[in-house]
């Protein structure tokens, strides 16, 4: 799992760790690492370290010391390696004189586009982890030119610009090939929108002691994964293993039902009931569907229920649905019909399912806010209505309504942005719902394998929401090894 922590708890970290090692050490172990990912990085773009030409971009401060010494250790291997000063009478000055003597120059920044144009890399040191707001004015340039050149760009720490606690971007920010972060993730680098500038991400170990209680995000991987899903046993039988109710679509949208039901019978449990209008459609599509058309209540039971894709302005089902004493989900239609203190009242789990439009409407915001801030838009929502919440995009985010570390998820693709998939990933959590995982669970493993169907299904190409969901058993024959 890759766990994410706030700025505060990794400066405290810091500072009890350079409380116990010789003054500069803890800076030098960062650098150290910096300069080893830099020489990969020249390596693939220049074919070698040796007279490779290498820019680095120093603000002031310990993110451009880190910058300093990493430059003059590329500086030692032979590469031509000059510094871009934005604040010369404060720049680090052991890592100053480390670049001198090992033989780098500095420039101010007026002529350093120039310089940047030729450059095979280019090292951002401008902002640390602190910074707020975007760049300042006269990093613009040099920001500009980075992205113009054909130089590989290697951020310090996170990319210049963005906001290292919520992945907010609010000004001019750099845009990475690769950050290179040190003793811990943050959480702008899990998070869109900051996430999209940061590249690839490599993570140095500098020995710090975080406590896994402080962490702010999570990011699920295979393994993770694997102890997640539910697997049955030599005694299940299909009501062991939980059976998820879909009270979905309608007259006008009965894909929505039938794309539901898809997700849900490839979500773990045992059986799938189908509830509303679009019986017929659901049958004829997948017969081991158990349907009724008596309404949620006289439905027989079920462990957890799905309520909302295409349910038009059926809001008698959605109530009802809401009334019931096991785990919801409520997605698409259902999340406008659905009654906000209904919601607050329940006492079994409840996992909402909004994109940023959805999202924003429940939060009287605009869409633009929700996807700027999607981790406190998240978490806002989470604790207004009482319910986990899976906040969909390009970087998935699922935060629970008791507090914690919110869970990120980055498995998906463009091609998922696509009518119907949404139907699919409901089905397929609240399935997951149904065989006992809890919410904050059951949402981040279903977009886990909901991502990574998608991933398969379209390969570079278009896709539907139908193969999504044909394409999750293999997901999860992948994320289990099998």
């Amino acid at each position: 799992m890759r766990t994410a922590y706030s700025v505060e708890t990794v400066r405290n970290a810091e500072r009890e760790l350079m409380a116990r090692l010789p003054e500069g050490a803890l800076m030098q172990r960062a650098a150290a690492g910096l300069a080893a990912a830099c020489a990969q990085v020249l390596g693939r773009v220049a074919g070698r370290v040796y007279g490779s030409r290498v820019v680095l971009l120093v603000g002031s401060g310990d993110n451009g010391g880190d910058a300093l010494y990493a430059g003059a250790r590329l500086a030692r291997r032979g590469a031509g390696v000059t510094a871009v000063l934005l604040a010369p009478d404060r720049a680090h000055g052991g890592g100053l004189a480390a670049l001198r003597r090992a033989g780098g120059r500095t420039m101010s920044g007026e002529s350093a586009p120039a310089d940047i144009a030729r450059a095979d890399l280019v090292l951002d040191g401008i902002v640390g982890i602190g910074g707020k707001g975007g760049l300042r004015e006269a990093a613009v340039p040099l920001a500009d030119a980075a992205a113009r050149s054909r130089a590989a760009v290697v951020a310090v720490d996170l990319p210049s610009g963005v906001d290292a606690d919520t992945g907010e971007v609010r000004g001019a920010v750099v845009r990475a090939d690769l950050t290179v972060t040190f003793g811990a993730h943050k959480p702008g680098l899990l998070i869109d929108p900051a996430r999209e500038y940061a590249g690839a991400v490599r993570l140095v170990d500098i020995g710090l002691a975080l406590p896994a209680e402080a962490a702010e995000a999570e990011a699920l991987q295979h393994a993770d994964m694997a102890l997640l899903l539910p697997v049955p046993g030599a005694e299940s039988d299909k009501y062991r293993r939980g059976v998820v109710g879909v009270a979905a679509g309608s007259a006008r949208y009965p894909g929505a039902a039938v794309l539901a039901v898809a997700g849900a019978l490839r979500g773990g449990a045992g059986a799938v009931r189908y509830v509303g209008p679009a019986g017929d459609a659901v049958i004829a599509r997948f017969p081991e569907t158990l349907v009724s058309d008596e309404g949620p209540k006289r439905a027989g039971r079920v462990q957890a229920w799905v309520v909302g894709p295409g349910a038009g302005d059926d809001a008698s089902t959605v109530a009802e649905v809401l009334a019931a004493e096991v785990p919801v989900l409520i997605d698409a239609d259902g999340l406008r019909l659905a009654d906000p203190e209904a919601v607050r009242s329940r006492t079994a789990p409840t996992l909402m399912t909004p994109h940023a439009g959805e999202a924003a409407a429940l939060l009287g915001v605009s869409r633009e806010e929700v996807e700027g801030a999607r981790l406190s838009s998240a978490r806002e929502l989470a604790a207004r209505y009482g319910a986990a919440v899976l906040l969909k995009g390009s970087t998935t985010v699922v935060a629970s309504p008791d507090g914690g570390p919110v869970r990120v998820n980055a498995t998906g693709t463009s091609w998922l942005a696509t009518a119907g998939s949404g139907d699919v990933l409901s089905g397929l959590a609240g399935s997951l719902l149904a065989t006992g995982l809890p919410a904050l669970d059951a949402g981040s493993t279903a977009a886990y394998l909901h991502g990574l169907a998608g991933r398969l299904a379209a390969r570079g190409a278009p896709a539907g929401a139908h193969d999504v969901a044909k394409a999750i058993p293999a997901a999860w024959r992948d994320v289990r090894g099998d």
